[in-house]
């Protein structure tokens, strides 16, 4: 059995990125401690995908640093990311729909050398309805149902960071529920950026928040002590 690693402290300094011509993220600085979580918060086209795609090295930094435990992680693919420790929930899940529930698990956890192990295992016990869907596919689950899939597959890979991409969008309240305690229970094993528009969700959970406007940071602090105001008016449609 493979113990679980440490939370890393993730670090992100002068942040630059463009599409072409168009510049999308504008010397974006933030730090997640070692087992906190932050939201990034922000209305749509703020830069908040574009960021977590940077940070898993799925698309190209223009200029700046991305650094676990102070490992310049920049210029690495998003494979040596992924080994480092990082693990990535997309907007949209992206779990296999051919695969069933176990085999998508078991591929990811085979990836990161952990086949072997109670990686699986563990992720399952945090969402324990998985068990009832062993082998359905992948893509005849719910929304609901695929997205705890998806966490639960990033999971068994025994990440360092988590990097979750609007885990909330178009669940049903229960589950969001089920989230949401997950998130709880992982502070202090594992290091969490949320990406979020679910403003009382977030602010639930997180430790800390940043909010975005067009690709800048506008906003930071403890999320008790940022002005509501303010909140509303950065995340606001």
């Amino acid at each position: 059995m493979t113990k679980a690693r440490e939370p890393a402290r993730l670090a992100v300094e002068g942040l630059d990125q463009h599409y072409g011509s168009a510049q999308v993220l504008r010397g974006i600085d933030l730090a997640v401690e070692p087992g906190a979580c932050l939201a990034v918060l922000g209305r749509n086209g703020a830069g908040k995908t574009t960021l977590l795609r940077c940070l898993t090295g799925l698309i190209p930094a223009s200029r700046g640093r991305i650094a676990l435990d102070g490992t310049d992680l920049t210029r690495l693919p998003p494979d040596r990311r992924a080994r480092s420790g990082l693990a990535y929930v997309p907007q949209g899940r992206e779990i296999f729909p051919d695969l069933s529930v176990a085999e998508n698990l078991r591929v990811a956890a085979r990836a990161h050398g952990l086949e072997r192990t109670d990686a699986v295992d563990e992720a399952v016990a945090l969402f324990p309805a998985l068990r009832g869907l062993w082998h359905r596919p992948g893509g005849n689950l719910s929304g609901g149902q695929q997205q705890q899939l998806a966490i639960a597959r990033a999971l068994a890979t025994r990440p360092r960071v988590l990097l979750l991409d609007e885990p909330t969008e178009g669940i049903q309240p229960s589950i969001v529920a089920a989230i949401e305690t997950v998130i709880a229970g992982l502070k202090g094993r594992i290091t969490v950026l949320l990406v979020e528009q679910y403003l009382d969700f977030a602010l639930r959970v997180a430790d800390a928040v940043v909010m975005l406007s067009r690709g800048r940071v506008v906003a930071r602090g403890d999320p008790a002590a940022l002005n509501h105001e303010t909140l509303t008016r950065h995340i606001a449609v």
